[in-house]
């Protein structure tokens, strides 16, 4: 939504998305989304038949054309079909509700029967320990592509690609604010793989991240409604996780509101809003759907990358 419409893309209003979604029926209840929302976000039944409904039809189609194709040339080469994830990208800013979006189509791809085992992966964990940010002077540049172990995350989707039966994915703790040593996350031949992160469209030389994606999600909205959220999920932060003394944050449980906005303001500008400017945003128009949020956190339209 921030800047001019893409040209290669075609763009849905939600009313006009919502009817593609056919008659598939609705598979999560209120108590699913309760396990599902992010921090601060209003997502609703009605959000998740009008957008993620959908989007889980699309993608239930993509997947099987994709096994079909895989099918197809194995038979051209008189080999063996091997099984191979299907890997979707999730992309955005700090605060823009991306988690979410991977998480619900997590939970409604899995109630696919072609696809039942859907794992999600978060870039987060392959961030470089805090230990090498601060050898590198890198701690205020957490997020931005520099802190993350690229090697190990092409490796990692690199070996899930080529089939690999196990591959093990760093764990990163928002409480600590840090790798979690010795933890694992082992993703064991799903069916799809959903891998969620700051930087996972960002290009560069040789191979990058988007090259291991059948299909990328771009979640968008304006700056400063962004910024907004950022401040108000600081804030709900402040009075909840922030208040544990074992918090990497916990300094901030203390601050009364006004420092508490003007902290958060002073993160986003110095942090998180350059990332977002500098190195997120203009990878929106390499993902193949992008959806649009207006100021009250609803989807407002999506836009299709033309084929």
């Amino acid at each position: 939504m921030s800047g001019a419409t893409p040209s290669n893309y075609q763009r849905f209003s939600r009313d006009e998305w919502s009817r593609l979604r056919a008659a598939i029926p609705m598979t999560l209840d209120e108590s699913d989304l309760a396990e599902l929302r992010g921090i601060n976000e209003q997502l609703s039944l009605d959000e998740v038949a009008d957008v993620y409904l959908p989007l889980s039809r699309l993608l239930n189609l993509y997947v099987a054309a994709t096994q079909q194709l895989h099918t197809v040339t194995h038979a051209f080469l008189g080999s063996p079909v091997p099984r191979v994830p299907y890997v979707i990208g999730v992309a955005g800013s700090v605060a823009v509700g991306k988690s979410t979006t991977a998480r619900v189509l997590q939970a409604l791809l899995a109630r696919w029967p072609d696809h039942p085992r859907v794992d999600l992966v978060t870039t987060d964990g392959f961030l470089h320990p805090n230990r090498i940010l601060d050898e590198r002077g890198l701690m205020g540049r957490k997020g931005f592509p520099e802190s993350y172990d690229l090697r190990r995350l092409l490796a990692f989707l690199a070996a899930v690609k080529g089939g690999a039966p196990e591959v093990a994915a760093p764990v990163y703790s928002h409480h600590a604010y840090d790798i979690v040593p010795g933890e694992q996350a082992v993703v064991r031949s799903p069916d799809v793989l959903i891998v969620e992160g700051l930087n996972v469209l960002q290009g560069g030389n040789g191979p990058v991240v988007s090259d291991y994606f059948d299909f990328s999600v771009y979640v968008d909205a304006e700056e400063s409604d962004v910024e907004h959220w950022y401040v108000e999920r600081f804030l709900t932060l402040r009075d909840t996780a922030f208040r544990d003394e074992t918090a990497f944050f916990h300094r901030f449980a203390g601050l009364s509101t006004d420092e508490a906005v003007a902290t958060a303001k002073s993160i986003w500008h110095d942090i998180n809003g350059v990332n977002l400017s500098e190195n997120i945003l203009p990878t929106r128009e390499r993902a193949h759907l992008i959806i649009e949020k207006g100021s009250d956190h609803r989807v407002a339209g999506v836009q299709l990358r033309r084929l």
